[in-house]
């Protein structure tokens, strides 16, 4: 289908036209004619402009899909959208603050704002969305601190946060998040039945995967390329469910949580190009599922833990420790004596002995050179014989010399005077 979308009937209920050629921007009276909607899935289609402001007519609106599309603009500010439980934005050119309308929504549960330009602070309602099991607000615009009430989400299976300009320390009631610890936690689903969250995808293990229906057994986080300072909480390692944990690209420091190896469950660790310090504890070596991890750029110093996963990751990612010159043992190209570490840093013995032995080749050459030459000169200076047969050959030499040197002369010139 393509072209502009066509005149509805006026009660219509549910309306999924996704992954269509449809072009265009929504009619202004849209959302007047057609107030008994409670699904539109628009995903996938070339439709563009402002959402207008009719739209805030469809109060019974429990699903809405408008990804990957080209819409712009700010959201209406709806205040009788109640019953919203889906809310897919992803991939367009929204602005504004975070959508209002989403605070009147009691029963939300999965809310994708992900790749726009939505600006401004995070809301401190969010916390009071208790049914939330997905937020996705990653390559925004957000800016401030992250409430410390989102810890309130017990339902919340994933948070990704990635790709904004959010401040501040990550909040520390991190435990409060019962689904991500709980193999057994139930949440009840309110969801509408269709496939409107099946294009839903993590970018986890370097690369985007598409969950599709499974995308409620995924549980992670992703607090990536933000400017958050202060420590990781200890709190993170209670997650037990994680599957994917990405603080990278912050400016957290202090060490890496001892119990981290309490994720039984995670597949993919990503600490890279932070400020964390101290030795990589030797619990995540016990981390039998994880198939990815990346702590380069940091500071981390001592002995790296020994163990066979560890050990195929390092063969598979061998950048995984990079830039971090206090780390040392196998299977880094760098050892030193059992349980002793560098106080001022990694020092390389290797470059040391790249730079020793062609200054000890060298010193070796000059003395050699001046003790021959010493020797040479206190034998003819004591020894009467030798040194007269020294200077007689010295005194022929220079005869030679001259003599050669005259007839080449005589030669040179009378050949220039003839010509």
């Amino acid at each position: 289908v393509s072209g502009q979308l066509p005149p509805l009937p006026r009660k219509i209920v549910k309306l999924d036209v996704s992954n269509n050629s449809l072009s265009g921007s929504l009619p202004s009276n849209f959302g007047a004619q057609n107030q008994q909607m409670v699904t539109l899935i628009l995903s996938f289609n070339n439709l563009s402009g402002h959402i207008p402001e009719s739209f805030c007519r469809m109060e019974q609106l429990a699903a809405l899909d408008l990804a990957n599309n080209l819409f712009e603009g700010e959201l209406p500010q709806c205040f009788g959208m109640t019953g919203m439980a889906i809310v897919l934005l992803q991939n367009n050119r929204f602005s504004g603050s975070f959508p209002v309308f989403l605070e009147r929504s009691t029963k939300l549960q999965l809310v994708d704002l992900s790749r726009n330009n939505f600006s401004g602070k995070l809301p401190t309602w969010i916390g009071d969305k208790k049914e939330l099991v997905l937020l996705l607000l990653s390559h925004n615009v957000f800016s401030g601190i992250i409430p410390i009430n989102i810890t309130n989400l017990s339902n919340l299976r994933q948070l990704n946060l990635a790709g904004n300009s959010l401040s501040g320390n990550i909040p520390w009631r991190l435990s409060n998040l019962e689904a991500m610890k709980e193999d057994n936690y139930i949440f009840n689903l309110d969801i509408p039945d269709d496939s409107s969250y099946n294009n839903l995808s993590v970018f986890t293990k370097r690369t985007e995967l598409f969950y599709g229906p499974n995308i409620f057994s995924a549980v992670n986080i992703d607090l990536s390329s933000n400017y958050l300072v202060g420590q990781i909480p200890e709190e993170i390692a209670s997650l037990a469910l994680l599957k994917n944990l990405n603080l990278s690209r912050n400016y957290l420091s202090g060490k890496i949580p001892q119990k981290i190896g309490s994720l039984w469950s995670l597949e993919s660790l990503d600490l890279s190009r932070n400020k964390l310090s101290g030795e990589i504890p030797p619990s995540l070596s016990n981390l039998s599922y994880l198939s990815d991890l990346d702590l380069s750029h940091n500071n981390l110093s001592g002995r790296i833990p020994s163990g066979s996963q560890l050990d195929t990751l390092y063969f598979e990612h061998p950048d995984m420790y990079s830039s971090n010159d206090g780390l040392f043992g196998f299977p880094l190209q760098r050892n030193y004596s059992e349980g002793i570490a560098p106080k001022q840093g990694y020092h390389d013995h290797s470059k040391t002995r790249q730079v020793a032995e062609p200054m000890f080749f060298y010193l070796g050459l000059v003395s050699g050179f001046v003790v021959g030459l010493w020797v040479v000169f206190c034998t003819i200076l004591f020894k009467k014989t030798w040194r007269i047969a020294y200077f007689s050959l010295f005194d022929k030499a220079c005869d030679k010399i001259y003599v050669f040197t005259v007839v080449t002369w005589a030669r040179v010139s009378q050949k220039t005077n003839v010509q």
